[in-house]
Formats: structure tokens, C-alpha cells, sequence
């Protein structure tokens, strides 16, 4: 295969820094050789020394046996920078944090050179525009919504690891080739899916609490015209369990929304004590009501709505004593 792309390997460090910073198993690793933490920075001599551990036990090559960590901190210094990401290192680390699933292929993919992927970091941000500031900000609106499908998958560290977007749209003017993507934090992995074009555009904070980019669409849209488009969000900011936001997913629709549903699938060794559908007097209002709802057999919570309009809506929960199961 051919180098990735610079703009890939910085992309793949970025996404690897996110991942081994963030509280959770991967992080776990480094701090157990944390000897004195003054930050809740990376340590770089601790993520070295999960490395060296892991080529004592599976060398590579002659003299992996004997690596020290102080060795490989240039290594590791450099990978995490995005000035040399090369593709063995990026194995060395995938196998020696334990990275699998859908973070390792996000890796490859990115240090590929993916244009389907794109990695935004910053501080998770809280407050809202009003939708005439939105509409101000994003200029006339060129198309609407017919169904969106959101499918929300809960780790089991107990936060919102990802959420997948089945959205159907339709153009109300013509040459619609984007459309906007609002997210209340800028620490998130966007991936586009069906119906997108490649992401080149990049997150831009339009106010103290919202984000914005836009996602491509395949081709252009006539008036009239309809499309289906799927996107997968990842998200990385650290968080309290104890923080109720850190136990809700909402949906707010500015304008009238027809044949929304809401899913949120929890990892079953993190089960809630209880759930419920819930709706919110706008996105900084207080909790106005909600319902219990019951767990099903994939461990999911569901809800469908004909119609929903000029409302958060979503799903809350509470944790069992101790957290796991």
C-alpha cells in the first residue's frame, strides 16, 4: 500500500490522542505507570512504557525484548504529534492498548486517508442560539427534513459513545449540495455514509454553545427531489456519571419534524436502574415531564413520533448502585 497521506496520519494521531486521553480502558493502561500525576495530560513515559511491556511479551523484530521505555518516548511523542505516524507504529499501538472494533477501523481508515472522516477537538460547550440567530447564521434554509432516525449506543463506561443518523431530506430550492450539521460540542468524529460526499469542510463555532459544519451531499438536489443520507457520530469529551447531562440523550427540533424516532441501546455491562422518555422546555430549560419506559431484549429503549415540532425530546436514565451490572 502506499503512505497515507500527511493529512491522514495527522488526522489517525489526532483521533489516537483523543482515544488514550479519554477516561475508559485505554487510558487505564498508561495511568497504572503514572508515578506522580500533576495533569490529566497524557503521560507520555507511561503510554512508552504500555509499549515496551507489549513488545517484551511480542517482539517484532531483534531487540524488542529489551526496549525501554525511555526508548520509545520519542516514538511515542511523535506519533501522538502527528509528525511521524508511520503504519507499524500505529499497530504497536492499536495492539498494545487493546484497541478493537470500531476504533481500530476508524484508525486505519483516517490514517488511510479517508475523506468520509473527519476528527474535531475542543471543549465540550453548554447554551444555545435562539432559531433566529440560527437562521441568521446559516443563511436561508434550503431544505427539510421528512424522517430522522437517531440510533444511540451507550459504552460501557456508561457515556454516549456514538450515535448513527438515518435522516431522509428533502431540497426546497434548487442545487442543494450541503446541508448543516449543529452539534452542541466540538469534540466528535463525524462520518459521513450513503448519500454524502466526501467532508471537507471543517467545525466553525457559531456561539458560545453550538457547532456547526456541513455534510456534502452525493450530488445535487432539485427542488422536490429527496435523498437519504446516514452519518455516524462518535464522541470523546470527558464527563461525570453524576452529571445528569451525562445521563440523557435529547433531540431538539426547531421546526416541525414528521416520523422521528429515537433509539438508545445501552452495553449490557452497564445496565440503567431506570429510563424514561422525557421532554425539556427548550435546550437550557428544566425537565417538564416524563415517563418510565422499559428495557427490551437488546438492552434498548425506543421511541416513535408521527410528529414532533418546537421541542427537546429524548431519553434520560438513572444507574444502578455501583455502576456495572
Amino acid at each position: 500500500m502506499t503512505n497515507a497521506p500527511p493529512v491522514g496520519r495527522r488526522t489517525a494521531a489526532r483521533y489516537l490522542r483523543e482515544l488514550i486521553a479519554r477516561q475508559g480502558p485505554y487510558r487505564r493502561r498508561w495511568e497504572q505507570y503514572v508515578v506522580r500525576s500533576r495533569s490529566s495530560e497524557i503521560n507520555q513515559l507511561a503510554v512508552a512504557e504500555v509499549l515496551a511491556r507489549h513488545l517484551w511479551s511480542h517482539p517484532r523484530v531483534a531487540g524488542d525484548a529489551d526496549a525501554l521505555p525511555r526508548q520509545l518516548k520519542d516514538t511515542v511523542a511523535r506519533a501522538l504529534s502527528g509528525t511521524l505516524l508511520s503504519r507499524p507504529t500505529l499497530a504497536l499501538f492499536i495492539d498494545a492498548f487493546g484497541i478493537f472494533g470500531a476504533d481500530a477501523d476508524q484508525l486505519w481508515r483516517l490514517w488511510e486517508g479517508s475523506g468520509r472522516i473527519s476528527v474535531f477537538s475542543g471543549p465540550r460547550a453548554v447554551g444555545a442560539k435562539t432559531e433566529e440567530e440560527l437562521r441568521a447564521a446559516l443563511g436561508p434554509r434550503r431544505h427539510q427534513t421528512l424522517s430522522l432516525h437517531d440510533h444511540v449506543y451507550i459504552g460501557s463506561d456508561g457515556r454516549v459513545a456514538r450515535t448513527r443518523t438515518l435522516q431522509v431530506i428533502e431540497a426546497i430550492a434548487d442545487g442543494l449540495e450541503s446541508i448543516p450539521y449543529l452539534y452542541d460540542t466540538s469534540a466528535l468524529t463525524l462520518e459521513v455514509g450513503q448519500g454524502c460526499g466526501d467532508i471537507s469542510g471543517e467545525l466553525y463555532q457559531i456561539s458560545a454553545g453550538i457547532y456547526a459544519t456541513t455534510i456534502p451531499l452525493a450530488r445535487a438536489l432539485s427542488a422536490g427531489e429527496t435523498s437519504s443520507i446516514e452519518y455516524v457520530t462518535t464522541y470523546r469529551y470527558p464527563g461525570n456519571l453524576d452529571d445528569p447531562h451525562e445521563r440523557e440523550f435529547r433531540r431538539g427540533v426547531m421546526r416541525r419534524l414528521e416520523n422521528f424516532e429515537m433509539r438508545v441501546e445501552f452495553h449490557p455491562d452497564m445496565l440503567p436502574a431506570q429510563v424514561w422518555w422525557a421532554v425539556w422546555d427548550g435546550v437550557e430549560g428544566a425537565l417538564v415531564e416524563r415517563e418510565p419506559v422499559t428495557l427490551g431484549g437488546q438492552h434498548e429503549v425506543q421511541r416513535y413520533l408521527r410528529s414532533v415540532e418546537k421541542t427537546v425530546v429524548g431519553f434520560c436514565w438513572s444507574w444502578q448502585p455501583g455502576g456495572r451490572r
